[in-house]
This record gives C-alpha cells, structure tokens and sequence, in this order.
C-alpha cells in the first residue's frame, strides 16, 4: 500500500477535523475527499500539507466555498451530489499521515485524482486571499 505523492491539486480521502469541531475538543473527524492545496518540500522532514474539506454542504455565513463542476466530480469518482472546495478553512497535518483513508470500495487507493488546473487555480487563489486577509481558520493535526 502506498501513499500517493503530495502535489497540489491531489484530491485523497482524509479524516478531516472541523475547526468547530476542535474547538469542541475533538480530535477526529469523518472521513471525506479533501484537496491538497500546499505542500511543504519533498526534503523538510517531516513535511507537511494544507488540506481543504470537500463537501455537499453548501457554505454558511462563515465560510466560503468554491463549486466542483459535475463533470470534475465524475472524472474523480465522486458522487452526483452538488459538492464545493471549502476554501475559508483548512487542517495542516504531516505526510502521510494516520487520518488518509482508502477510497471507498478501492482498497489500498488514498487518491481519487487531480482536480483540474483552471479549478485547481481558483481554489488556490481564493485560499490564498482569506489567508492573507485572516478569514480562514486551521486546525494543526
């Protein structure tokens, strides 16, 4: 079994954590596609990723979303469900690391695939917009 290569872009499964969630004090989260945003370099050890949630649930007051296009989502093997790349948050974990899950019905698979560059674009430059404007909260696993 081995772990995909960490690039941006990648979408894998992962226990992602809520950051309403850690404020409550848990320390686990449900298993969901998620999209690796950032990557520290292949030689920093440990190295470390920016994974953001991907989920049917449509964005809140508090948080920004980015849609995932129906035929993306069929090009990664995810559900018909209206989806988005939850941009206003984000789980800063070691890589690989505990929380990557199999894909469903594929064992040994952690990655479900690369989310297009023109998508892949766009997420990464709002993420990095609230970023700078201190609009998104990280939960350091």
């Amino acid at each position: 079994m081995a772990f995909p290569v960490a690039k941006p872009g990648l979408v894998v499964r992962y226990d992602y954590l809520w950051s309403r969630e850690a404020a409550a004090g848990h320390d686990q989260g449900k298993d969901r596609p998620v999209c690796l945003v950032a990557a520290s370099d292949n030689a920093t050890k440990p190295r470390f990723v920016v994974l953001l949630p991907i989920t049917h649930r449509p964005p809140d007051a508090d948080s920004v979303g980015i849609e995932v296009p129906a035929k993306v989502k069929l090009l990664l093997g995810l559900d018909e469900a209206p989806s988005r790349v939850i941009v206003s948050e984000y789980n800063v974990d070691e890589w690989p690391n505990g929380g990557l899950a199999p894909v469903p019905g594929r064992p040994g698979l952690f990655s479900y695939g690369f989310v297009p560059p023109n998508l892949f674009g766009q997420i990464k430059a709002r993420f990095l917009e609230l970023a700078r404007q201190k609009r998104s909260n990280a939960v350091r696993r």
